[in-house]
């Protein structure tokens, strides 16, 4: 049973003739919605725009895949920040089974270019495998803090986390990888993986994150930590959102990205859904405040 209550004309995002979105990062860009989202079929980062979070328009590429750099066959996964007057981009760039973690600015926040040739974060420890993928970015008291995934790049295994001064250089924690599975929980035996983290006054830091039953079948999760970094807990409502049978999203609910709306008393979650090899990008909602 879902915990919130999926959209009854889900999907809200993809068609057929746009092709598979997926892993979506939604913001309050001013006064509409601003969806950063993954363009599967263009190999792509796109951004579109909603004034409900339901009806969104045509999607845009900010960030084209770049096959010379050697590390960005595929671009996807990215979070968008404004920082002042600049639009920061953290994002995935994939090639040879690898996965690195990119960075690129705007002063329009449709068009994007890279600083840099190379990426700003790339797998080096061993639980990290082949990638860091899924970069989630937060700006407090001067200090950019990351949570990204690490591990295998068709799924990752593990959700880790960085600080930086200036959003370029990272320093991963010595502690990391900071989220595991727990083989306990049923909604995520196999593994753990792409998060949103988000800071509430009195929840402390809630993680959203992909839980996996096996590596075919995932649930949207949360689980909250008074730093962000340790003592993570689970809420006892997990799985907020699970497949539904002989649905868009029968095989696997991925990637949550969500907004608390304040004068509506509700929770906004939008997530990928899978069937078979087809994605969408659909839209839930929890009324009331406590997810624990």
């Amino acid at each position: 049973m879902n915990v919130f209550e999926k959209f009854s004309e889900n999907p809200v995002f993809g068609s057929d003739e746009i092709g598979t979105m997926f892993d979506a990062y939604v913001w309050r860009d001013g006064d509409r919605y601003r969806m950063d989202i993954s363009w599967r079929d263009r190999r792509s980062c796109a951004v579109a725009f909603s004034n409900d979070g339901i009806a969104w328009s045509d999607p845009v590429i900010t960030l084209q895949n770049d096959p010379a750099s050697g590390w960005e066959d595929h671009v996807n996964r990215n979070c968008v920040l404004k920082i002042g007057d600049v639009y920061k981009m953290w994002y995935t760039g994939q090639a040879r089974d690898h996965s690195f973690i990119g960075y690129a600015e705007s002063t329009d926040g449709v068009h994007f270019s890279r600083p840099f040739r190379e990426p700003i974060m790339v797998p080096e420890y061993p639980w990290e495998n082949a990638s860091v993928m899924n970069p989630c970015v937060l700006f407090e008291n001067g200090l950019y803090r990351m949570w990204y995934s690490a591990g295998e790049t068709y799924e990752p295994n593990v959700n880790a986390y960085a600080e930086s001064v200036d959003g370029i250089v990272w320093k991963k924690s010595r502690i990391n990888p900071v989220f595991v599975r727990e083989k306990k929980n049923a909604y995520e035996r196999e593994r753990v993986g792409g998060c949103q983290v988000i800071r509430t006054d009195d929840m402390g830091y809630l993680m959203f994150y992909i839980g996996y039953r096996d590596i075919d079948t995932a649930c949207v999760c949360v689980a909250r930590s008074e730093n962000g970094i340790t003592c993570w807990e689970r809420s006892p409502m997990n799985p907020l959102v699970v497949p539904s049978p002989d649905a868009w999203d029968a095989d696997s609910c991925y990637k949550p990205t969500v907004l608390w709306n304040e004068s509506k008393n509700k929770w906004m979650l939008w997530y990928n859904g899978r069937n078979h090899h087809v994605e969408r990008i659909g839209y839930a909602e929890f009324h009331g405040r406590d997810l624990f």
